[in-house]
């Protein structure tokens, strides 16, 4: 009876969508297909690929694959679900350790990681989906996927989707499908995510995503992430003197290792009320905020240690609980060959002060650098137009300069470029480590000390 309803499931109804309509009946033989997140691409995929599948009659060793930039991400995606889509009568065989189901007409459907592109090769392949395909490298489809689709007399077919990652080679691949010289052959399809989730849902997005990041994630669009990487912060906007500071809040400690120089950004999670006469130019700051109240910088020769005890000097008074987020890393490697780890030599200092008060907050790896930016400019500028981060000027003067100064590094979707012996980066670094614990995109929101 499980079984039955999870077959049922995998076959839900679909509900209308023209441009969606359009890529089904399509008769182009390679479709690429930008579309935001959660918003059917991937479903609609997988019922054409098991279609296809099972009315494959022209060679009794049908081959079709279903990849992910990497094996773990495709079995995630695919694995399950093209065993639950594929009646039970059709299968003859089911391999688990290489995610291969052998249906009845002699067909393979194989669920396969592009991070070792050889496993598309030395087969001929009839019919491909390419997920998240902005994420795989770039070679992938040119060297190992299209050559397997041109075996002489059987010519394959392929989806090539995700969402957008910049103007990478997923975009030149959607314009190469848009240009009416290749129709025939090729085709390109979009919609945005708006069209198909539940307007709450869609609210909530907007207030959570930078506008960049919503343009791309829901609205697929390929957007060109150029100049600065922390591009929603305005000094005009996000600079306050003297924002307010609770002795008996939680207090924030963000960490980056480094030795030249040696940092960390004091913050707060606070409400936030805007003053009676505030500047009508200004946007909208939020009722709950992240507050940057302070930092320490210690321009050379520094240590964990030694910036532990600057914290513990001014901020030794503090009443309230503190919390400490990083980079995990800092727990694989000790700074100027200090005994024990980062995180070890900050708990042993600063409980010195903070006693039971302190807590360590440090995710088990380190978040990828683009979920870090994307969380940080969502918290600076979302796109519902409000701010939820501030800085005040006076005391935390290199994190100004930081959200002010960090670039974008050229021909990416927005890497941090990081050159040797700057001492840019590192501020913003350790705060966008508290913002993405706290704010993930997506993801539970923190409780906000009351001042």
């Amino acid at each position: 009876m499980a079984e039955r309803s999870l077959a049922e499931d995998a076959w839900r109804p679909f509900r209308h969508h023209a441009e969606q309509d359009r890529l089904w009946s399509s008769a182009a033989r390679f479709r690429v297909v930008a579309a935001g997140r959660r918003s059917g691409k991937t479903e609609l995929a997988k019922r054409h690929l098991v279609a296809r599948a099972l009315e494959f009659s022209a060679q009794p060793d049908g081959w079709f694959t279903a990849g992910a930039p990497t094996r773990d991400q495709a079995r995630m995606i695919f694995w399950e679900d093209l065993k639950a889509k594929i009646p039970e009568a059709f299968v003859r065989r089911v391999w688990e350790s290489t995610l291969t189901i052998r249906l009845v007409n002699g067909v393979d459907v194989q669920v396969i990681g592009y991070d070792r592109p050889y496993r598309a090769e030395g087969r001929a392949m009839d019919g491909a989906l390419l997920d998240e395909y902005a994420d795989m490298r770039p070679e992938v489809w040119a060297r190992s996927v299209r050559p397997a689709l041109s075996t002489p007399g059987r010519p394959g077919w392929a989806w090539l989707f995700g969402k957008p990652r910049g103007r990478n080679h997923f975009w030149r691949l959607a314009q190469f499908a848009s240009d009416p010289s290749n129709a025939g052959d090729w085709a390109y399809f979009h919609w945005s995510a708006e069209d198909i989730l539940e307007q709450g849902e869609v609210e909530a997005l907007r207030r959570e995503l930078d506008p960049l990041s919503y343009d791309q994630e829901v609205r697929a669009s390929f957007v060109t992430f150029a100049g600065r990487v922390y591009y929603a912060f305005e000094r005009e906007a996000h600079a306050r003197e003297a924002l307010p500071y609770n002795p008996d809040g939680e207090l924030i400690l963000c960490f980056d290792f480094n030795v030249d120089p040696g940092v960390t950004v004091i913050a707060q999670e606070q409400r936030f009320r805007e003053e009676p006469k505030a500047r009508a130019d200004r946007p909208e700051v939020a009722d709950e905020i992240t507050a940057v109240i302070g930092e320490v910088w210690i321009p050379h020769d520094s240590n964990t240690a030694a910036v532990c005890r600057k914290l513990i000097a001014d901020w030794g008074a503090h009443r309230g609980p503190v919390v400490c987020r990083g980079d995990p890393a800092g727990g694989a490697r000790s700074t100027k060959l200090e005994a024990g780890n980062d995180w070890t030599i900050i708990r042993e200092v600063l409980s010195g002060a903070f006693g039971e008060r302190l807590r360590l907050d440090v995710a088990r790896r380190a978040p990828l650098q683009r979920v870090r930016v994307n969380a940080m400019n969502a918290r600076l500028r979302a796109a519902d137009g409000k701010v939820r981060c501030l800085v005040d000027p006076r005391r935390a003067p290199h994190v100004i300069d930081d959200l002010e100064g960090v670039v974008v590094k050229e021909g990416t979707d927005g890497e941090i470029l990081k050159r040797p012996g700057s001492p840019l980066s590192h501020v913003s670094d350790a705060l966008s480590y508290h913002v993405e614990r706290a704010h993930p995109v997506g993801g539970a929101r923190l409780q906000v000390s009351p001042l």
